[in-house]
């Protein structure tokens, strides 16, 4: 286990799941919905029940009227006069509806009582699944701690440590550190366009300004019609894809186990969290 991971062990993974209802491709029934129904059956008013789970007047209206057009047939029922002004009452359906949800959602809590078992001995494969399961049009993607934050007049220069010695700089607006809650220690993930990232070969005295520029060895080569992708894999393990023109493939004279650099600028570095 390298120093990082001792040093800045990242918190555990924690399970976490709810239980709805869905029609067609819309979900009406989720737990906040159960709740406000319950809480009307016990309140007789929507305005005390939305004020007992923490929604506005009007959020628990529209949460009423969804329910009541996706049930097809109403579940809440205004009623008028009587001492109290007027209140609500719940159907049959919508008591039935309630019991059926309770009964599922106790089976799901022993449910996730058995998972979070397994989630104490293998929390690492866990986290591991939660950031495979991130979907973007990013071709590369990597995850590290944050090691230092520079702020600047508008934009953040954030450097994310991948591992022991490696490192990349992400130029971010200041208000997207604030309101991602970056900080030191922190996890984070970075995306960088394969478009974004150029291809230099050691040697030279060319100097360029971009702010990231990771020596590697080319591990894979992959070519196109016109572009050919090149997969720069760093000491770490990590790998950088590169798309550039089969021209310039050629001219450089690109081979597998060459070693080149992984360039790209801290501008076209994209942060994101997953708490």
């Amino acid at each position: 286990m390298s120093e990082q991971n001792k040093d800045n062990s990242a918190p555990p993974v924690e399970l976490g799941g709810s239980i709805w209802f869905r029609s067609g491709q819309q979900n009406w029934g989720n737990q906040k919905r159960m709740a406000l129904l319950t809480a009307i059956g016990q309140e007789g008013s929507i305005t005390a029940a939305a004020k007992k789970i923490g929604l506005s007047y009007k959020a628990a209206w529209d949460a009423v009227d969804t329910m009541n057009n996706l049930a097809g047939e109403p579940l809440v029922l205004r009623t008028t006069g009587g001492q109290r002004g007027g209140g609500a009452s719940l159907t049959a359906r919508a008591q039935e509806l309630i019991r059926v949800y309770q009964l599922l959602h106790a089976e799901h809590e022993r449910f996730m009582a058995r998972l979070a078992a397994v989630n104490a001995h293998a929390s690492h494969h866990l986290e591991l699944i939660q950031h495979m399961m991130i979907d973007t049009s990013a071709r590369n993607k990597l995850v590290g701690l944050i090691q230092q934050i520079t702020p600047g007049a508008v934009n953040d220069e954030v450097t994310l440590e991948l591992n022991a010695g490696t490192a990349i700089v992400a130029s971010i607006t200041s208000e997207s550190v604030q309101s991602l809650g970056l900080q030191p220690g922190k996890r984070a993930l970075a995306f960088i366009k394969a478009s974004s990232v150029l291809i230099g070969l050691p040697g030279g005295n060319l100097k360029l300004s971009a702010r990231n520029q990771l020596l590697g060895k080319i591990s894979r080569i992959t070519e196109g019609a016109v572009n050919a992708e090149v997969c720069v894999e760093l000491p770490t393990g990590q790998v950088i894809a590169a798309i550039i023109t089969r021209a310039s493939q050629a001219s450089m004279g690109l081979e597998t186990g060459q070693e080149a650099y992984a360039i790209f600028k801290a501008s076209s570095v994209m942060l994101g969290v997953l708490d």
